[in-house]
Parts: structure tokens; sequence; C-alpha cells
């Protein structure tokens, strides 16, 4: 009669089903699509959605429609800023290619080219001028115009600068305050927008 050599041969059965188990659990739980919990918030004119699973966080802005004179002064304001940012592009090139060693713009052009830019800020100024504010924004205007004066300013200075006999610092100074100018009105034209949403 043969000898079993292992007396209790079921031991190994239970430790064998519970690996097996452990192992249909991995993968089973590998298979599985990752989770996606979607969480909205609103809270007045913001909606937004947090998505667990990516770990992404969207925000959706939902604006009240302005009233029409409000979006018809926002539009003109646009139309002058982009104009103005022109402007500044030009008066820039025209002083940096006067500077240039060698000399890319000569004196006649770059006298003709800064009193364009002169008389093309007068009329944006003037337009701004004479334009009403809708209420809420009067002290936007009041900052708009005199960024927009002092670009005025230094467009007159400059041109006084490039006739003068001085070295070019006048000019180059003048230069420098319109393109702070025309960047201080960029800045304030965001803020006004800002302002007309939340007075919607």
């Amino acid at each position: 009669m043969a000898v079993n050599p292992d007396p209790k041969p079921g031991r190994w059965i239970l430790p064998l089903v519970i690996l097996g188990m452990i192992a249909f659990t991995y993968f089973f739980v590998r298979e599985l699509p990752e989770a996606s919990t979607e969480t909205t918030l609103v809270s007045g004119g913001d909606t937004t959605t947090t998505t667990a699973g990516s770990g992404s966080t969207s925000t959706t802005q939902t604006q009240t429609p302005l009233d029409p004179d409000t979006q018809a002064y926002l539009d003109t304001v646009d139309e002058i800023n982009a104009s103005l940012q022109v402007q500044g592009t030009e008066i820039v090139t025209v002083n940096d290619g006067f500077n240039a060693d060698p000399r890319e713009i000569e004196y006649p052009d770059a006298e003709s080219r800064f009193e364009a830019v002169a008389n093309g800020t007068t009329a944006l100024a003037d337009q701004l001028r004479a334009l009403t504010p809708p209420a809420g924004l009067e002290a936007n205007q009041a900052t708009l115009q005199t960024a927009i004066d002092l670009a005025t300013v230094s467009a007159t200075e400059a041109l006084a600068g490039l006739r003068s006999t001085d070295t070019g610092d006048r000019r180059n100074a003048a230069v420098a305050a319109f393109d702070q100018a025309a960047s201080d009105f960029d800045t304030e034209v965001t803020n006004t927008h800002n302002a007309a949403g939340s007075n919607a």
C-alpha cells in the first residue's frame, strides 16, 4: 500500500482559490472604464464643471446680453482702440527707422508720418470725447479720455522734437510716452468691457 507523502492534501485548495480570486479581481478591475463623476456648480452667470475622472476643470462664462446702446458704445471704443494701436505701431516704427544707423527713414518721410500720427490721434481723441458713456461707465470714459489725450500730446511733442535741434532725447521720450498711453488705453478698454458686463 502506497503511503501519501502529504497527509493533508486539501490544505492547498483554499490558498489556490484565494489566489485565483485575487488574480480575477485584478484583471477585471483593470478592464473597467475610468470613473467619471461630474459636478456642476451654478453661481450667477458662471457655470463650472469638474470632471473627477480626468481631473480637468472647465469654466463656461454665460453673460447677460448688453443693451444696444452699451454695445454700440463698446463697439466704438474698440474701433478707436484698434486705430490707436495702429498709430502707436506707426510712430514707434518711424522713430526706430529714423534712429537707425545707417538711417532707414529719412527726415522728410519721418516728418510727414509723425504729422499723420499726430493728426490721426487727435481725430480719435475727438471721436472719443463726442461719445456719451452709458450709466456706470463714466469713470472708465474719463480714464480712456485721459490716456488718448496724453497720446495726442505725445505725438505732437514727438513731431516738435523731430523738427527741433534736439539730439533726439525729446523725440524719443515723447514716442515712449505715446506707446505707454496707447497701452494704458488698451488696458482701460478691457476694464470698460468688464464694468459693462458687471452692470448688465
